[in-house]
């Protein structure tokens, strides 16, 4: 418990733990404090004040209050408010990872003259924990050589990815694009829980063993209802929210996707030949030497993610800390962006990486709270090492991100 030194709000601060992570914050505001505020709060408003039959700042003090009194109050109680928090948790050393809401149950308290001004709010804060002893950890740097198979699998991709797309109605084959409205409906909820025109489907490719991403899902057995269907067909696709999905209301729940093709196209991909010209190459030799180059420092980007990933696996298995109950959407959601900005760095392409988000959506929901715990652990190891990021860095990351996906820095910001 404290209370106020010179020129700070008079305030009893009480701090109790009422489950894992969580502060339960009890403030009690005397009532001298609460009327020296409301005095202030008055005293300033009829000094500028301006009423129709008197001069500036000379207004009755009961015209004042019976005008603005009410405003004049919630400003107060507001700002008290805001004062009183502000302080328990600098004075407290508390790291918020939540906005402070009310205890549940309880109403607002009386903000009044000549009344005490008691309220308490709950927060969650950022776990405490000891620094592991990285002496003990082991990692192992993964050795792969950049052969021909890999070399063609590239030129590959690449033939597709900048091949000529064709309008097409029908009957569909694999990697065609197909694009059309979506409405879904979710176990225990009424009506459509989600509907747009927009929604992109690409057929499963053959080694993918079926499985697409339709809405940000995985779908299993996806190129076997689309295989053979045309424009203006409307299938219906049925899955599972994954226990650990950013979205509550999804997590657990039987989920239906009622999909109506609306175009298609087919894409006709570029020989090699056409490729080196693309980029300005002079001969398929050359090209394919720049391919080399380039899976070779992605091969690198690939080793360093593998080891960092060793470590992380490591993180969270040595250390043991329990995480805020109230898991909020937010932070998951977080959590899968920055997965997103790490496989697109990597040089994912965006259909990749979407139906890598996918398969992560669809993990336990263990996986989704290790993740979490990976957030809160290395944000305190760059604490405690003195870890901070310049605008230099920053830029130089954004620059080779929009490289990699061949569009402006500008828009990779964005």
């Amino acid at each position: 418990m404290s209370t106020a030194t010179e020129n700070q709000l008079d305030v009893e601060i009480s701090i109790t733990e009422p489950a894992p992570c969580t502060k339960r914050i009890a403030m009690k505001v005397p009532a001298s404090a609460i009327d020296a505020r409301l005095e202030l709060a008055l005293s300033a408003f009829m000094a500028d004040a301006n009423f129709p039959g008197f001069r500036k700042g000379k207004a009755p003090r009961s015209l004042v209050e019976k005008r603005v009194g009410g405003a004049l109050v919630n400003e107060a109680r507001n700002q008290i408010m805001s004062d009183a928090y502000t302080r328990a948790i600098e004075e407290n050393k508390l790291r918020p990872i939540s906005d402070p809401r009310p205890v549940e149950g309880e109403a607002m308290p009386e903000f009044a003259r000549g009344k005490d001004f008691a309220f308490t709010v709950e927060i969650e804060v950022a776990p405490d924990f000891a620094i592991p002893d990285f002496s003990s950890f082991e990692v192992k740097k993964p050795t792969i050589e950049v052969n021909a198979e890999h070399i063609d699998g590239e030129i590959l991709r690449q033939s597709y990815r900048w091949g000529t797309p064709t309008r097409i109605e029908g009957p569909f084959e694999h990697l065609d694009r197909m694009l059309g409205k979506a409405v879904v409906t979710v176990e225990g909820r009424e009506g459509n829980y989600f509907e747009t025109d927009k929604a992109l489907c690409v057929v499963p490719a053959k080694e993918d063993e079926g499985k697409g991403a339709l809405l940000g899902l995985l779908i299993d057995g996806l190129d076997a209802v689309l295989l053979g269907k045309k424009a203006g067909d409307t299938v219906t696709v049925s899955t599972k929210g994954a226990e650990g999905h950013e979205r509550e209301e999804l997590r657990g729940k039987a989920i239906t996707i009622t999909y109506t093709i609306g175009e298609a196209e087919r894409i006709t991909p570029r020989t090699t030949k056409e490729l080196a010209e693309m980029f300005g190459v002079e001969t398929e030799e050359i090209f394919r030497e720049q391919v080399r180059d380039a899976l070779e420092q992605r091969r690198d980007g690939e080793q360093r993610a593998a080891m960092r990933e060793q470590v992380s696996e490591q993180l969270i298995e040595k250390v043991d800390f329990p995480l805020p109950n109230k898991l909020s959407e937010d932070q998951v959601t977080r959590t899968l962006e920055q997965q997103r900005m790490e496989l697109l760095s990597r040089g994912m392409e965006p259909t990749a990486v979407e139906n890598r988000l996918a398969e992560l959506r669809g993990k336990s929901e263990k996986a989704a709270k290790d993740r979490l715990k990976l957030l809160f652990i290395m944000s305190r190891l760059a604490e405690h090492f003195g870890v901070q990021v310049t605008e230099q860095e920053l830029n130089g990351r954004v620059a080779m991100m929009a490289s990699q996906q061949n569009i402006r820095p500008e828009q990779m910001r964005q």
